[in-house]
């Protein structure tokens, strides 16, 4: 009885709390309309945000992909004697290939430098005019993106600094590049490989005639990355050197 009693309590409830709501939209009809339109049309913007911004994604993941695709084409001064070229565009010469590839890099960048893919593509651009030996137009934005700090998954900073080691040393700039190459490979925050790092800073070092200082960075190869696929290779050299042998070639 008491069971029943209650469910017929809850029935009442519901009709009652039923029966004030349509009173009181009855009562506020403009005022429901009102909000009802707010809703659509807030409902609508966001729509048509959330569409704009994924039609932009697509539209710069787009143009980037045909910027890395001019970026990693063959070039046919590099192409070996008597093998087929490989599908695709061939270029006259790796300057050509830099030159179209940076124009369109700069263009992602221009356009969309506030998504991931316009940051990345500076990074880029900057690559191609390292290739093109245009050093002071490489070295600004690789500076600005190597002072970045973004956290997450952005590896532009660790890429911009590894490449700013590189732009150093191609200037001949042995001292620079080699002090940058030994920050990155003790830096916890520095998110690339450090093999490839202690490779090249033993590399530089080797070809600036630096024997002891060239053989102590391959044996942290060696000790520190013993499973690493340059590993074979420091290790070599590391015995080279060792052996007062000449200077590792290429």
């Amino acid at each position: 009885m008491k069971r029943e009693l209650r469910r017929q309590i809850k029935q009442n409830e519901l009709v009652t709390g039923v029966q004030q709501a349509s009173r009181w939209t009855v009562a506020h009809e403009s005022q429901v309309k009102v909000t009802a339109a707010t809703v659509a049309v807030v409902g609508l913007a966001i729509f048509g945000v959330t569409t704009y911004q994924g039609h932009r994604r697509t539209e710069a993941d787009r143009l980037f992909s045909e910027a890395q695709e001019t970026f990693h084409s063959p070039v046919k001064t590099e192409q070996p004697e008597g093998f087929e070229p490989p599908p695709g565009t061939l270029y006259a010469t790796a300057a050509e290939k830099y030159r179209k590839a940076a124009g369109l890099f700069d263009e992602v960048d221009r356009k969309y430098a506030s998504l991931d893919v316009g940051r990345r593509a500076r990074y880029y651009a900057a690559l191609c005019r390292v290739e093109l030996g245009e050093y002071d137009a490489a070295e600004k934005p690789l500076t600005e993106l190597a002072a970045r700090r973004e956290g997450g998954d952005a590896i532009e900073p660790s890429l911009a600094r590894l490449a700013l080691a590189d732009l150093h040393r191609r200037r001949g700039q042995v001292d620079k590049a080699v002090e940058d190459y030994r920050r990155l490979s003790d830096d916890s925050s520095f998110v690339l490989p450090k093999d490839h790092v202690l490779l090249e800073l033993a590399a530089t070092l080797e070809a600036a005639k630096r024997p002891a200082e060239a053989g102590a960075a391959y044996k942290r190869v060696i000790e520190e990355f013993p499973d690493s696929v340059y590993a074979p290779l420091a290790r070599r050299r590391a015995d080279f050197l060792k052996n007062g042998a000449a200077p590792a070639q290429g």
